[in-house]
């Protein structure tokens, strides 16, 4: 049953989902693609040994977290990353690895209209509102988007016109960068923060551009920033930046809750900062709330995109935000994963992507497999040789095996991303000698309970109480190192531990439900209950010989089945420990023999209704 519904559930995929019959291959045996990454440094001299190493296990966290097994992540040169993911990863796990994920709090200084502002009509320009003024978006924008289309249908002197219009504020000074102001009253001070020179740039943004949405690195620390949402809906004139991605302590999604704890029925993202950030952000809020939109709004900015502008209505004093949008369950998730990993130390671009093909291929691959075919069938060999007929039950258990971990890798594969790498294929192979051996153990167990004068049922059923307690405890050592050398180990060795804790398990499976429930069965043939010569149980080859104490005080000799026998009951003899080299069911059976060889003939038994002794001590002819 096990089998029949394991092997549904990837036919069912296969049918109505991305399944496979196959499992997948990791990169050695596959290829896959390789990402270089190059760092991108705010301050020279960023960049160093621990900032690759802790940037390389940020994106191991995230590469894990996404469900890609067998990924290998190492630093090239001492300042590039190297990404190899194997197979075809879909675009979003490369994002994970494209995505340098830089999280800053900024606040809304402007928010504006996504389209860029006209500059033929001077009064249209925005100018930087006084402090603590609110910036409306410009009107007319649609009417100012077909403006163009309009002028080439002009006359050729307009056309001539309106280019030399348009050079016009070209030749003027360009527009200026300086301050109106010496220093900022707050991070929200619009009249030193908005300079001629970042108002023009708001201006010329068009974020209706995917070009313009792409993300990077954000800008300086302490300027105006000028912004996209990152779904091209409105553009932004940003502040300083106020608290770093790095006072994030967690970060999670699920679905809103209002204050009378109803779901909200939108999924959020719920940010818990750091004891350093808390303050940070108890301070901000605080600020925001008594302003007006967009004064009010703290932009969530991430690789210099606004993934959400919150309005700030209330003081956070204990460190806990929400933040809300236009978040669906995956977008959600995706942003809370890349947040709970941490920003990366460094912003990064990616300097080559390209398909790399298998380091070790199929060839590999191939001797693996038969390295372990081969084991199989000195495994198959030896149970044949030592056990004859009953080592067929080592071969159906192994080949049961075999097929349940084919169905869990395959399963694994589909559901969890996990792929087969040559290490993997090494575990598979040594665990061959493992499940081989719980088999031997119980075999053996069953012979020895033979040898002890059992019949074949109750040495299946006393064997199988005494291998079942070494069985556990081999496997037990067994699961137990894979685990240490899965959570210790990094890159293929894991690979290695886990295929060797998987059939560690499915050889415990294997025993208890189908090892000992089929010699149940055979126990009850005749072939087997008899002791043919070929069935790997004759008495003879086992050692044997003589009678055999079979139960209720009922004993066999060679020759003679135990069924329809009405021997009378045999004492439990002494136990000759002179003898070397024979058994204790030798023995018993030799002092046996003995015992009957020098008995004298007995009388006749007594006729029914008379006694020879005493009945309960009393004597003859007493009454009660």
């Amino acid at each position: 049953m096990v089998v029949v519904a394991l092997f549904a559930t990837i036919l069912a995929g296969t049918r109505w989902g991305d399944a496979a019959l196959t499992p997948n291959l990791a990169l050695d045996l596959e290829g896959g693609t390789q990402i270089v990454l190059q760092p991108v440094p705010e301050v020279a001299g960023q960049v160093t040994s621990d900032t690759i190493n802790q940037a390389i296990a940020v994106i191991r966290q995230r590469v894990d977290a996404s469900g890609v097994a067998e990924a290998e992540i190492t630093s090239q040169g001492g300042d590039k990353i190297v990404v190899a993911l194997p197979g075809r990863p879909d675009e979003a796990t490369l994002d994970l690895v494209r995505t340098s994920a830089q999280m800053e709090f900024r606040p809304v200084l402007v928010e504006g209209s996504p389209t860029p502002a006209t500059a033929t009509d001077p009064s249209a320009e925005a100018t930087p509102p006084a402090d603590g003024a609110t910036a409306a978006p410009a009107d007319g924008t649609a009417d100012d988007a077909a403006a163009p289309a309009d002028d080439a249908a002009a006359p050729a002197d307009d056309a001539a016109a309106a280019a030399d219009d348009a050079a016009a504020p070209a030749a003027d000074a360009a527009p200026s960068d300086e301050p109106a102001k010496a220093a900022p009253d707050s991070p929200s001070d619009i009249a030193y923060y908005v300079t001629p020179a970042v108002q023009a740039q708001f201006d010329a943004l068009d974020c209706t551009l995917p070009a313009n949405r792409t993300g990077g690195a954000p800008g300086p620390a302490d300027k105006a920033f000028v912004a996209c949402e990152q779904e091209g809906q409105a553009k932004y004139i940003l502040g300083p930046v106020e608290i770093p991605g790095a006072d994030i302590k967690s970060a999670s999604s699920g679905m809103g809750m209002s204050q009378s704890g109803v779901s909200t029925g939108q999924w959020v993202v719920n940010l818990e900062f750091t004891s350093a950030g808390t303050p940070k952000f108890t301070e901000v809020t605080t600020r925001l709330a008594g302003q007006t939109r967009p004064l009010n709004q703290f932009a969530v900015v991430l690789d210099a995109l606004v993934i959400s502008a919150p309005s700030v209505s209330n003081v956070i004093p204990d460190g806990k935000a929400e933040i809300s949008g236009t978040f669906t369950r995956q977008t959600a998730a995706t942003l809370a994963n890349q947040l709970n990993f941490g920003a990366l130390p460094v912003s990064f671009e990616v300097q080559s992507e390209q398909q790399i093909s298998a380091t070790l291929g199929s060839e590999q691959l191939e001797k693996g497999l038969l390295a372990g075919i081969f084991g199989l069938l000195l495994v198959v060999v030896y149970s044949l040789f030592q056990y004859r007929t009953l080592g067929l039950v080592t071969v159906a258990s192994l080949l049961v095996a075999a097929v349940v971990t084919y169905g869990v890798i395959t399963l694994l594969s589909w559901l969890q991303g996990y792929r087969l790498s040559l290490p993997g294929v090494a575990g598979l192979i040594v665990a061959i000698g493992i499940t081989a051996d719980s088999f031997i153990v119980y075999f053996e167990r069953i012979r020895d309970e033979l040898r002890d004068g059992r019949t074949l049922g109750a040495a299946v059923d006393k064997g199988w109480d005494r291998a079942r307690r070494t069985i556990l405890a081999s496997d037990a050592v067994n699961f137990t190192a894979a685990i240490v050398l899965y959570l210790l180990a990094v890159g293929g060795v894991r690979g290695f531990a886990f295929t060797l804790g998987l059939t560690t398990l499915v050889d415990l499976v294997v025993v208890f439900l189908f090892t000992h429930p089929l010699m149940t069965l055979l126990a009850r043939t005749r072939f087997f209950a008899d002791g043919h010569p070929a069935s790997g149980l004759d008495p003879r080859r086992l050692g044997v010989d003589g009678a055999r104490y079979v139960g209720r005080g009922r004993v066999t000799t060679p020759g003679q089945r135990a069924k329809g026998t009405a021997d009378a009951p045999t004492p439990r003899e002494p136990v000759s420990v002179g003898a070397t080299g024979m058994t204790i069911a030798e023995r018993r059976a030799a002092a046996r023999a003995a015992e009957a060889a020098s008995a004298p003939p007995q009388d006749d038994p007594p006729t029914a209704g008379t006694t020879d002794a005493p009945v309960d001590g009393r004597p003859e002819g007493s009454d009660r």
